[in-house]
């Protein structure tokens, strides 16, 4: 029986492994891999401490903390994926796809999220090469360049206004008729001169060399099509958590977020915690996600406390 099972490997479930090993918990770690969805980034500036790291390399380093830490306390479990939670009498149990059960008193789900992707020619082959899904993360790579963001929702309207900062202009392109964000974020951004937003484009290529240097559409009202050149695609067309796990066991928003009490990290069933993209916090970039872990740890180190 383990005191903790975290099921995650990015950098919540990382963070999350290290700290619950140095209070002395009896704790497993389950993953397919451990690295999270900035694995892939050539480089990222906003890791606390660091002016610039490649995302491969982020990867590596906490991969390697977490490791320091494995022992007899730290059990780490890769490509053992926990498939089914099940709640039994003094705790949970876990399956994985490796036939394994594991039982612990208290769960971390830190299976964090992904975003949906573009589909359109050119995405897949420019993706971080000028097709990106972070604004947070790459945005200031970006600075005094013409930029596009895909998506009308306030998720695209806040990306947008970041980029505003950086940004020599920022092109917003919705497919459908009418953009989704709030009516005030709209307004405030349209009055920026170097902003501009349409609405009802068909989005149909996007094309470089080594890099992204133009994005093509469509107007649907009028038939034009546009070559428009730029050097950054910003992606925010929607964003899915990995819950599928917990479907049934938690409470959740409509999009499959786990919600959680933003103070201690828990969720709607006692036992459980969760930290990262795979809750319902306002804000998804890696260091919330390894503050939110640790704050869930100092909550389940004191749940077990008490209930020793």
């Amino acid at each position: 029986m383990y005191d903790l099972a975290i099921i995650g490997g990015g950098p919540a479930g990382v963070s999350a492994g290290i700290y619950s090993a140095r209070k002395k918990l009896k704790t497993i770690i389950m993953s397919d891999f451990f690295q999270g969805q900035s694995a892939v980034s050539p480089e990222i500036q906003n890791w606390i401490g660091v002016r610039s790291i490649s995302g491969e390399d982020l990867a590596k380093q906490l991969t390697d903390h977490l490791r320091s830490y494995e022992s007899d306390i730290l059990t780490i479990k890769e490509g053992d994926l926990a498939v089914a939670i099940t709640k039994i009498a003094d705790g949970f149990e876990i399956k994985t796809n490796q036939n394994n059960l594991y039982t612990t008193k208290t769960i971390l789900i830190a299976t964090g999220g992904r975003r949906r992707k573009l589909t359109i020619a050119g995405a897949k082959e420019f993706d971080q090469k000028g097709v990106t899904y972070c604004a947070s993360c790459d945005g200031p790579l970006f600075s005094d360049q013409d930029v596009v963001v895909i998506g009308g929702g306030n998720a695209g309207f806040n990306t947008a206004s970041q980029l505003l900062a950086y940004c020599r202009s920022v092109t917003l392109l919705e497919s459908g008729p009418t953009f989704r964000a709030e009516q005030i974020t709209i307004d405030s951004l349209l009055k920026n001169p170097k902003f501009k937003a349409l609405s009802d484009v068909e989005i149909i290529a996007i094309k470089g060399e080594q890099f992204v240097n133009q994005i093509t559409y469509k107007k649907s009202q009028t038939g034009e099509t546009i070559e428009q050149p730029v050097t950054g695609v910003f992606v925010e067309i929607g964003f899915e958590p990995n819950t599928d796990l917990v479907k049934g066991l938690v409470d959740m928003t409509p999009t499959g977020a786990i919600m959680i009490d933003h103070q201690h990290q828990t969720t709607s069933t006692v036992g459980i915690w969760s930290a990262g993209d795979s809750t319902n916090g306002l804000y998804h970039q890696n260091n919330i996600a390894t503050g939110d872990a640790i704050k869930a740890v100092e909550d389940i180190y004191s749940f077990l406390q008490k209930n020793s």
